[in-house]
């Protein structure tokens, strides 16, 4: 099988595939209990959740993208044009983020401020950075920008003082009251 005829999800999809073939195979191990402690894992909503497709933006859930490795990830695995809402903040190395920022993101919306040291950091490479004072106000900015056929990705890159869920859930009921 070649990489190239499989469904284009990004690079996330193919290793949760990869995934769960070995998890099915881990199952029928005959160790009850490795295969009673996979079984119980579950699995992650806010972990490159697609919320919404509207008009011509994909609205992208990844709250679990707490710092610059996981957002790394995150926007490296996306393929296509991407407008990355983040907290403003970035916890780890933000110049690792460089690369795959410069030639994929368009727009960066940050919620928590700080958009100054997003623009020190990546306004070389994005054209637009934008402060916004919340994550509403960040959903509503990406989807009314002139940005066609683009990929909206919340991937904070930053430890909050609000747990995941939390902010998986106010990213998911911005999205869903446009």
């Amino acid at each position: 099988m070649n990489i190239n005829t499989l469904s284009k999800q990004g690079r996330d999809r193919i290793h949760t595939g990869l995934a769960g073939v070995d998890s099915t195979r881990l199952k029928a191990m005959r160790n009850k209990a490795l295969s009673e402690c996979f079984s119980r894992m579950s699995d992650f909503n806010y972990r490159f959740e697609t919320v919404a497709r509207i008009h011509d933006k994909v609205f992208i859930n990844d709250a679990a993208s707490r710092n610059a490795n996981a957002a790394w990830y995150t926007l490296e695995s996306l393929e296509g044009d991407l407008i990355w809402i983040t907290n403003g903040r970035i916890d780890g190395d933000a110049d690792k983020l460089v690369p795959a920022v410069s030639h994929k993101v368009k727009m960066i919306l940050a919620t928590n401020g700080n958009a100054e040291f997003l623009r020190q950091t990546f306004g070389c490479v994005v054209p637009t950075i934008v402060e916004c004072h919340s994550l509403r106000e960040a959903v509503g900015k990406a989807f009314y920008n002139e940005i066609s056929n683009v990929k909206v990705v919340f991937a904070p890159a930053a430890a909050s003082d609000r747990p995941t869920e939390v902010e998986a859930d106010e990213f998911r009921s911005a999205v869903n009251e446009l």
